[in-house]
């Protein structure tokens, strides 16, 4: 796997491409980073997260069809300084309890 390094952050390709159609989309007061191997998104105080997780797995996928990278496990952290959610896109088997 070809790993990029960001501000000291490694990032796999999947991860950096998911960053930068993001950051491309120019979301006014969104601050997209990367964070270990998941993507850290904070929002302004009065984003409504419960519309955006509504939406999310629509925008996602429709988004994910700009992407030519091989598809990998990939956490989006959603937060807006009163509460948080996250979304994990390409679960591995772990996530889906196969393992236990």
């Amino acid at each position: 796997m070809l790993l990029h390094r960001v501000n000291n952050i490694i990032m796999n390709p999947y991860q950096q491409k998911w960053i930068e159609l993001l950051r491309n989309a120019n979301i006014p007061g969104w601050k997209i980073e990367p964070q270990d191997h998941d993507i850290y998104i904070e929002m302004p105080h009065v984003t409504d997260l419960k519309l955006i997780r509504d939406n999310l797995p629509a925008t996602l996928g429709a988004m994910s069809l700009d992407i030519d990278e091989p598809h990998q496990r990939l956490k989006f952290i959603f937060h807006n300084n009163h509460e948080n959610f996250e979304y994990l896109l390409n679960p591995n088997s772990e996530d889906l309890g196969a393992g236990e």
